[in-house]
């Protein structure tokens, strides 16, 4: 099945890819039907329908079409690619070092160093203790397990990766689901709040899931700065509305029939030797210096490598430990700056604000119609895929709506402004979760074997519908950032 469905995606879908990017590349520009518009920016159009369309189908691994994106850009739109495609008279061509510093963005090196800390604290048992000090209040009554599970898992993911989360507390739930009832509906609502959490629980810091970090990249390009406590403030309070309508969802849909949940989660078997205190000391200290970047004045992305300084220098973290890292993640959202980088260093970007009547546009429309878009791509491909897509687009619109001289000036800055647009599509990113090809967190909880498809879309459509409404007037009327 999966060698036909393979084929299918190399010999169909992969010509066809193809046959659309060399169209939009080598038609007239003029039927674009923008002016202004050169080659080099044409190039770059055809350059963001490949992205997307590869990202959609995954022929390949996603990263692995950032990286190739980066590499076609830096040979066909950039000051030192090709010499007979990169010529000034094709119009302005983007500064190679800044393609390539992609790579090492500094939202890249937060990601990395909460790679690091995530790493870490899987091999020195920080996890495992956390759980079992995170858990212990919620007793053993089965709808205060739930919420403790729902609590804890949407901690965890604010600063580690999802899908490790999501792992690491399916073991820790193993148990429990196996000693329950077989007839216990229960054990789905256990399981789905795997997914649930660590998907929602992303949501509540910077570092949280790649949409964030990939926002926060955009906004400070534009001139809206975010710390990593702008940030948290104001999205933890709504994970914890969004975690509160989740466990009472799940209560309602798959009641328990037992009266009491045992679980049993093993103890630390490492020593605290004196590395384990370093890890304790590193993690707690980044996490204090993340909370007080406001007061210390050290940005969230240099904090982010004190971690990886501290515990190379000290041979905690070692070659092997590199390995462990998910590069690929990493390689993904570069992808989506260097995109970006082409929008902004071509000035298909002003080109876009100048053609597209943005401006005259409803203010709500485009929040809804953008978020909708999001939230539908999410769905079918990566999260952090689709937020690279079309943050970068989404700047120019915001951009052209927070022109002066729009005519919705007021209107688009009394919702929030650029702030409010973009975090809540890094939001609408997060609450995608109908299907188990959603998220890696769906997928982990689809295969326990409890959960079916459709339950996992009913509870899903709910969360992502509230979820939705919520983040437009949590962003744009209750807890707005400031203008």
């Amino acid at each position: 099945m999966s060698n036909k469905k393979f084929n299918f995606k190399l010999c169909v879908l992969l010509p066809v890819i193809l046959a659309v990017t060399l169209f939009l590349w080598l038609v007239p520009t003029s039927f674009f039907g923008i002016a202004a518009l050169t080659v080099v920016q044409q190039r770059v159009i055809a350059l963001f329908v490949f992205a997307a369309l590869m990202w959609m189908a995954e022929i390949i691994p996603n990263w692995t079409t950032s990286v190739l994106v980066i590499v076609l850009s830096l040979l066909t739109v950039s000051d030192k690619g090709l010499g007979f495609l990169c010529d000034p008279k094709f119009g302005s061509l983007v500064n190679y070092k800044s393609l390539m510093a992609s790579f090492a963005d500094p939202v890249v090196m937060l990601f990395l160093g909460g790679f690091v800390l995530a790493i870490m604290a899987s091999k020195y048992g920080l996890d495992v203790t956390l759980a079992r000090v995170l858990l212990a209040p919620f007793g053993k009554k089965p709808r205060m397990v739930l919420l403790g599970f729902l609590l804890v898992i949407a901690i965890f993911s604010m600063f580690m990766s999802n899908t490790a989360t999501a792992a690491m507390m399916l073991a820790f739930l193993a148990p429990v689901l196996a000693a329950l009832p077989s007839d216990d509906k229960g054990k789905i609502g256990l399981a789905l709040s795997i997914p649930i959490a660590a998907n929602i629980g992303g949501i509540g810091t910077p570092i949280g899931t790649p949409p964030n970090a990939t926002a926060v990249k955009f906004l400070a390009e534009a001139g809206c700065e975010v710390t990593f406590m702008d940030w948290a403030v104001r999205m933890i309070p709504y994970v914890l509305i969004m975690l509160v309508l989740a466990w009472v969802l799940l209560q309602l849909f798959f009641p328990f029939k037992s009266k009491e949940v045992v679980l049993e989660i093993p103890k630390n078997k490492r020593e605290n030797d004196w590395k384990t205190i370093v890890v304790w000391v590193t993690f707690l200290g980044t996490i204090l210096l993340w909370a007080t970047e406001q007061w210390t004045k050290i940005n969230s992305n240099v904090v982010a490598l004190i971690p990886l300084a501290v515990l190379t220098c000290t041979g905690i973290f070692t070659k092997e430990d590199i390995k462990e890292i998910n590069w690929s993640v990493l390689w993904l959202v570069a992808g989506g700056f260097a995109l970006g980088t082409d929008l902004q260093g071509t000035g298909l970007a002003k080109v876009l604000i100048e053609a597209i009547p943005f401006g005259s546009m409803s203010v709500v429309l485009v929040f809804i119609i953008a978020g909708f878009v999001c939230y539908f791509l999410s769905n079918f491909i990566s999260n952090s895929a689709t937020a690279a897509l079309l943050i970068p687009i989404l700047i120019v619109v915001a951009e052209g709506m927070a022109d002066p001289a729009a005519a919705n000036n007021a209107s688009f800055l009394a919702l929030g402004g650029t702030y409010a647009m973009i975090t809540f599509i890094a939001v609408c990113a997060s609450i995608a979760m109908l299907f188990p090809i959603s998220t890696p967190p769906n997928a982990i909880a689809s295969s326990t074997g409890l959960v079916e498809t459709k339950d996992m879309t009913k509870v899903g459509i709910i969360i992502g519908i509230a979820g939705f409404v919520l983040g437009y007037f949590w962003l744009t009327k209750i807890f707005p950032f400031a203008i």
